[in-house]
């Protein structure tokens, strides 16, 4: 198993920090609101090992995933589109296997994650909807504008996981349209808990937080392994075979 210290100050767009057996895991860019990269060494290499690293650690009884400034995930990194890698088999096998480290550490992660939606999550806002309470801001809204609206196909997961919090139709429609779904809207629609005030956000979700690590160790293990299996199987079938499509397609644009 491993420790804190191991990951602690191990990666540029996560910042960890720990009390009392809960993990705050908070994403940013420069220390700001982060921005979603995907060149070797960004923020879509790094996920997915932290997830890793947070998954293995014995002593963390909680998580608390967020973001850093007014939004969760809203823009992409410009540093992404300067001399940008060229798309070959080498590059989509990076995307390939990290878009799958993305999701599945995230779920290999054997303790309850709070996610506090501080802004906007309009790119990879699965990521945080997958925790299993969904705390939001009410400045928040949810989105999809990464894949569909850019015409990249939106089956890197979000494809699994849109239509069973959202329901076929609904999902599908928010992927391809790029629709946003407030937060006060998201909480109708069964994606959110609560919604709060911005400046009250991370005190309730410590409060659950704390209220949670009271609980024994296995009865918070066992849960999130008992709740989480389904989504684990959905993966299992179809994460690999979309990101595959995915590329597929990204392919066929650039030798067009």
């Amino acid at each position: 198993m491993l420790k804190f210290s191991d990951y602690q100050n191990r990666y540029k767009y996560v910042r960890f920090e720990r009390q009392d057996g809960i993990l705050t895991m908070a994403i940013h860019h420069d220390g700001g609101t982060a921005l979603w990269g995907f060149g070797d060494g960004s923020i879509h290499t790094e996920l997915g090992d932290a997830f890793y690293h947070v998954g293995r650690d014995a002593e963390n009884k909680v998580i608390i995933f967020t973001g850093t400034g007014d939004a969760f995930l809203e823009n992409l990194d410009p540093a992404s589109f300067v001399n940008p890698e060229p798309l070959t088999p080498q590059f989509w096998d990076r995307i390939y296997k990290e878009g799958k480290d993305l999701l599945q550490n995230l779920l290999e992660i054997e303790v309850p994650i709070i996610g506090a939606v501080n802004g906007n999550a309009h790119i990879h806002a699965e990521l945080v909807a997958l925790s299993d309470i969904v705390l939001a801001s009410s400045t928040a809204s949810f989105a999809d504008k990464a894949h569909a609206p850019s015409g990249t196909v939106p089956s890197d997961g979000v494809h699994i996981v849109w239509p069973m919090l959202l329901g076929p139709n609904r999902g599908r429609y928010f992927l391809l349209t790029g629709e946003a779904i407030s937060a006060e809207e998201a909480k109708t629609l069964g994606v959110v808990a609560e919604v709060l005030p911005p400046e009250k956000l991370m005190a309730r979700a410590w409060e659950l937080a704390r209220m949670l690590a009271q609980k024994t160790p296995l009865m918070l293990r066992y849960s999130r392994v008992a709740m989480t299996q389904d989504i684990k199987r959905r993966l299992v079938n179809d994460l690999g075979y979309g990101l595959a499509l995915e590329g597929l397609a990204a392919l066929g644009v650039a030798t067009a």
